[in-house]
């Protein structure tokens, strides 16, 4: 029987808080990831520090509250190793460090804050492009809560990363000035292309939602026009329409369709025509991470007992 590695990863954002809890097999010269549970907590810390430039009380005690049953799971799944990471709204509230603090006299977990551009290397960990052939250039496009991180790589390898502060509860709270608008719109020209061979890779929630709206089978691409068509139906509903009718989680409703847009912007600045969505996100980068350190740690300990 093939032995599994349990790995395990905390994705804390702008609209969720995510556990992961992934085991790699060992079967060959490649290993496979496979998810075992994905537990996803609607806690929103974006909603106050985007407004309020900190997280509030109650939203800290949420939080809390989630990490303590995180660890309880973890103590049952009993993985390896594990990482903690949050990104956009807890860098930028300025009670963010004193909140990890709290995480981590609570329960035991060490929370790291990470920039921009780590998120970005996170995600592309996943090595999503893999799986979609026939490009040279892929655009790798993360669309959170509080941030858009766009990575641009070629033959495997990362070329240019940039974060955004342009993230679907910023633009709900209208927390997005025009100019940073322009500044990712510059971002996009100066980098890519509209010569060039390129395809978007779609990362996060919503886009996973669009492409199930939309009808889309695995490996097919998104084009602009299924993604403009998806936004039009769910704009013409209220949030609570989408919930009932569409069958959204309330804390997707809100967020959709001001995701679609960064997407169809982004495609409309580069003149890209296919987004591919391979439903990964920066907790199964993490999962990858975890696993070449953990082979490099056992290499080196072989290493030292020879």
């Amino acid at each position: 029987m093939i032995q599994a590695l349990k790995f395990a990863a905390i994705d804390i954002g702008s609209n969720a808080v995510r556990l992961l809890l992934a085991a790699v097999f060992e079967t060959g010269q490649n290993p496979v990831f496979k998810k075992i549970s994905l537990t996803r907590m609607p806690i929103r810390l974006g909603g106050d520090a985007f407004s309020l430039h900190r997280i509030s009380d109650a939203k800290a005690n949420e939080l809390v509250a989630a990490m303590t049953g995180f660890k309880h799971l973890m103590d049952a799944y009993q993985p390896i190793s594990y990482q903690a990471y949050a990104t956009s709204a807890m860098r930028g509230a300025q009670n963010g460090a004193e909140i990890c603090q709290r995480v981590k006299q609570a329960c035991g977990i060490q929370i790291d804050i990470i920039d921009g551009q780590q998120e970005a290397r996170f995600i592309f960990e996943n090595h999503s492009s893999d799986r979609f052939g026939g490009f040279k250039d892929y655009l790798y496009v993360d669309v959170g809560g509080g941030s858009t991180e766009i990575t641009l790589f070629s033959g495997g390898k990362i070329a240019v990363s940039g974060s955004f502060d342009i993230g679907t509860i910023r633009i709900l709270q209208k927390q997005v000035a025009k100019e940073q608008w322009q500044q990712m719109r510059h971002w996009l020209k100066t980098h890519v292309s509209k010569k060039s061979s390129m395809a978007v890779i779609g990362s996060g929630g919503n886009i996973n939602k669009i492409f199930s709206l939309a009808g889309c089978k695995n490996g097919r691409p998104l084009v602009p026009e299924k993604i403009q068509k998806v936004r039009q139906s769910l704009s013409k509903l209220s949030v609570e329409q989408r919930i009932l009718r569409m069958g959204l989680r309330p804390d997707r409703a809100d967020v959709i369709v001001p995701a679609a847009d960064i997407y169809l912007y982004v495609m409309q600045w580069t003149g890209i025509q296919k987004l591919f969505v391979p439903v990964v996100g920066l907790a199964d980068g993490v999962v990858h991470i975890l696993y070449r350190q953990y082979k490099a740690s056992s290499a080196q300990d072989k290493g030292q007992t020879q």
